[in-house]
């Protein structure tokens, strides 16, 4: 990777511009002409090292969202792991080592309808029970990677804000969501264009995305780069059993470890699933990520609860949420 796409990268995973040419004022910052930055971001889309340019809400702020996992037998795992991905409501899909080996996250407009999806592909993989596993609370979900070689192996960390109550968007507001949810169009003027998309002004949509911002309603504006094509590829996500009177404290602690990319509490599901506090690391190399996880153990003292490690195997899918697109075909 050359210098100016590593800076590029790593430069402009939040705080992406607010201007009529975004793209003009990145390439000003990097020295490069705004054609060759275009040009830059649909190679990297293309290539599926960058997801989209666009917008993270907050978790539990709008919609609701569910992580779900299921035991499926080893020969029907392709089949199965596309059935799920055919879900329009299914943004992540994944192959852990566990016997629950299919991990996958389903949006929604609602509680109601995230169930719904849930049972729906229950009913379709024929493989059992599928765990639900709502978010109760999150302690560090802003996931940011540093490309760069003096830390390569750590996923670059932002301040954590704790996020405030669920918001009732308007109805311009949930057009620009739905006009948002594939990411900026790669174009010099891409503000104009999601304004056309969603009905609204272009000076209303920068000035709505500035208060999303600032409320924290939205995590970040910018590069959503995919880490597994980018050398991230020993990624675990760690689950304890911690007691509902210490895990707030617990997870507080757990996200100020540089390590650690996401950390949130889930519902239990018992006796099938004890596990109610859960981190993600991701890292180039699964002994580098063992030694992390070994370390964060010893210095926060974890070792008393009852956990275990799944590593990522195969990505199925992997794009943002669709609220207001799901909210519109239910």
């Amino acid at each position: 990777m050359d210098a100016v796409t590593a800076r590029l990268l790593n430069e402009f995973q939040r705080d992406f511009p607010l201007v009529p040419r975004p793209f003009r004022s990145v390439a000003d910052r990097l020295g490069a002409h705004e054609s060759e930055v275009l040009a830059m971001l649909a190679s990297l889309v293309t290539g599926g090292k960058v997801s989209r340019v666009g917008l993270t809400f907050a978790p539990g702020r709008i919609g609701a969202a569910t992580l779900a996992a299921m035991s499926v037998p080893e020969e029907r795992l392709h089949e199965i792991a596309e059935r799920v991905s055919g879900f329009a409501e299914v943004n992540h899909n994944y192959e852990r080592e566990h016997p629950y080996n299919l991990w996958f996250v389903v949006t929604g407009p609602d509680a109601a309808r995230v169930e719904t999806v849930v049972r729906e592909i229950e009913r379709a993989a024929a493989c059992g029970w599928v765990l639900s596993l709502p978010m109760v609370e999150p302690y560090h979900v802003d996931l940011g990677f540093d490309l760069e070689c003096r830390d390569a192996d750590v996923p670059r960390r932002a301040g954590s804000r704790r996020p405030g109550g669920r918001v009732a968007l308007t109805a311009p507001e949930r057009a620009l969501a739905a006009a948002l949810e594939d990411g900026l169009p790669l174009i010099e003027e891409p503000y104009a264009e999601v304004a056309r998309r969603a009905g609204i002004s272009e000076q209303d949509v920068m000035a709505t995305l500035t208060r999303w911002l600032a409320d924290g309603l939205a995590n970040r504006l910018g590069v959503i780069v995919r880490h597994r094509p980018l050398g991230f590829r020993a990624n675990a996500m760690v689950v304890w059993d911690v007691s509902d009177g210490e895990v707030s404290a617990v997870g507080e602690r757990m996200a100020r470890w540089p390590e650690v990319s996401l950390c949130y509490r889930r519902e239990r599901r018992l006796p099938a699933w004890r596990y109610n506090l859960y981190c993600m690391i991701h890292g180039r190399d699964r002994v580098h990520v063992l030694a992390q996880i070994a370390a964060m153990d010893a210095r926060l003292d974890l070792v008393k609860y009852p956990y275990e490690v799944l590593f990522s195997r195969r990505c199925f899918k992997q794009r943002g949420a669709r609220y207001v697109t799901a909210e519109v075909a239910a």
